[in-house]
């Protein structure tokens, strides 16, 4: 009975263990991005760059095309400790208010303007107000710089957007914005956005050329129009609490691969942009260069209301202004 009593330790012993060579710790990244957006590529080289670094001590496991939900839904199991990590872009301005900054029209200018923007603020400023709600932020990527595709016509001023059904992602901010212009903003998760232009549900969605070919919505629209009317970063978020409870050489580590995943991050996006216009146009899509300077003026009214509505906005509107002076 002994013998057995010891035999049945070890079987437990080895179960609890998993097969030799299996990694200690499961961490699930989850994110929206479809194959051939900018997301995917993204989430593999840091999952790369971890599970070379970490051994047997954890393994990330990347999970996109929105298997584990949408950003909102990704969001909440953060924090139940269901996903590890997430890639939302947009929506942390729901998150937390400071965020809304990035949601102003034409205000980063170049990636390295998002460079000096991320060291000046993101200790003072962004990781202070995201830890209140629960979560910190890992790494600074990119979603992009976004543009506008419809059914309806060319836009190439603010008025051409009067009545189009447009899908924007769940944030205040860009509702408020395409108010302004005229449009009709529809909020509505990303997964939904094909079938709802094939439907009809919605004229037209403004997003990255990656996220716009990926998801084929060259298949379902007329027109690009490109506008760069606000470019959107991508946040690598965790759970604060469970973060923190794994071991410190595995935060060291994945700290370190965040870090270094945005230099990919930035030159495959840059990349892409040429890539994919050039692909977009290929495959039909009606393509017009908007004119600037026009969304430029009329975006003012948000700007205001951003400054007067939100603690520090004006501050931090100056502030990311003029670290972009010159780019």
């Amino acid at each position: 009975m002994r013998i057995l009593g010891l035999l049945s330790a070890v079987a437990v012993t080895a179960l609890l263990s998993g097969p030799a060579g299996a990694a200690n710790l499961t961490l699930k990244f989850g994110h929206v991005g479809e194959p051939g957006s900018l997301f995917a590529p993204s989430a593999e080289e840091f999952a790369r760059c971890s599970n070379a670094a970490l051994g047997d001590k954890a393994e990330v496991q990347v999970f996109g095309s929105s298997q584990l939900g949408n950003d909102t839904e990704l969001l909440q199991k953060l924090k139940l400790g269901q996903v590890t990590f997430a890639l939302p872009s947009s929506v942390m301005s729901s998150v937390a208010e400071v965020f809304g900054v990035f949601e102003m029209p034409y205000i980063i200018k170049s990636r390295d303007h998002m460079r000096r923007v991320q060291a000046s603020i993101m200790d003072s400023k962004l990781q202070p107000a995201v830890k209140e709600k629960g979560y910190r932020i890992v790494g600074l990527w990119e979603n992009g710089f976004r543009n506008i595709t419809n059914n309806t016509r060319p836009i190439n001023k603010p008025e051409d957007l009067k009545g189009i059904k447009l899908r924007t992602p769940k944030g205040t901010w860009r509702v408020k914005m395409f108010q302004l212009y005229g449009a009709n903003p529809t909020p509505m998760a990303f997964s939904e956005v094909f079938t709802a232009l094939q439907t009809g549900v919605i004229d037209g969605q403004e997003n990255p050329y990656a996220q716009i070919w990926s998801a084929k919505f060259q298949e379902v629209q007329k027109y690009l129009s490109i506008t760069g009317h606000v470019y959107t970063p991508a946040y690598l978020p965790a759970s604060d609490k469970h973060f923190s409870e794994l071991p410190a050489d595995v935060q060291a580590e994945l700290n370190k691969c965040a870090a270094s995943t945005q230099d990919f991050v930035y030159e495959e996006a840059a990349r892409l942009e040429t890539d994919l216009l050039d692909k977009l146009k290929a495959g039909g899509i009606q393509v017009n260069v908007a004119d600037k300077d026009a969304f430029i003026a009329a975006s003012k009214p948000v700007y205001d209301e951003f400054a007067s509505s939100i603690d520090g906005g004006q501050e931090l509107i100056d502030t990311v202004l003029k670290l972009g002076e010159g780019s």
